[in-house]
């Protein structure tokens, strides 16, 4: 993705983006756990206590091995599209063992249980990311609305709404990559793709942040902080 220079206040993000303590590492948003090699160059990065960036991992893990899991209807290894994910799987008894166990097997279809925290806990994080990347606003608090859905359950008035933009009713902090980005488009936001059908967001400045994503185009997510 193209890659442009974040002239804000710094001093506003001198902290941890997930939880306000001091910096001590930095953090790909998305891991790289979401990518297929080889990976997309600049991708995006925000500083991070190395607590969260560490701990954080293994949920991550879950989460891009239960989207493929889902999509492909099996654990099996072997049958897994994205090599990175069958080789995770491959490796790792204790998770493919987890995701074993999470599914429901029904007549026509396997079920999959999720663990909802977990998942809930990952998008959050990567929707704090882009909040302090691309917005140059530190988001510790809990949102005002937070969801999370297959692409594909949306309703064709509710996908049109996720993917179109809505106007702008303010316009981001000076010098963030936001409103580079929106000048350059003549005013309007767009989504930004990481990689092609494996991950893109979309970042939104206004009386209300909002952040959305979609993962492996088959998870779409939204998390709203009133400003």
């Amino acid at each position: 993705m193209k890659q442009i220079c974040d002239f804000g206040d710094h001093r506003e993000l001198a902290f941890c983006v997930h939880c306000g303590k001091e910096t001590e590492t930095r953090d790909h948003v998305p891991s790289k756990v979401f990518l297929d090699e080889p990976l997309p160059v600049n991708l995006p990065v925000v500083f991070s206590c190395e607590r969260c960036n560490n701990e954080l991992s293994k949920d991550e893990e879950y989460v891009a091995c239960l989207i493929e899991c889902i999509k492909m209807g099996t654990v099996n290894w072997r049958d897994m599209e994205r090599v990175k994910i069958g080789e995770t799987l491959k490796h790792s008894a204790a998770l493919a063992t987890r995701l074993v166990n999470i599914i429901h097997m029904t007549e026509t279809r396997n079920i999959f249980i999720t663990e909802k925290s977990r998942i809930q806990t990952v998008l959050l994080k990567l929707a704090r990311g882009y909040a302090a990347y691309e917005l140059h606003e530190l988001h510790l608090e809990q949102p005002s609305s937070f969801w999370y859905i297959p692409l594909q359950l949306l309703t064709d008035k509710s996908k049109l709404l996720f993917e179109e933009p809505p106007k702008l009713s303010l316009l981001p902090e000076v010098g963030s990559r936001a409103l580079q980005r929106i000048v350059q488009s003549q005013m309007l936001p767009q989504w930004m793709v990481v990689q092609e059908r494996r991950y893109r967001y979309l970042t939104l400045p206004g009386f209300q942040t909002i952040v959305r994503g979609v993962i492996s185009e088959y998870l779409a997510f939204e998390v709203i902080w009133d400003s």
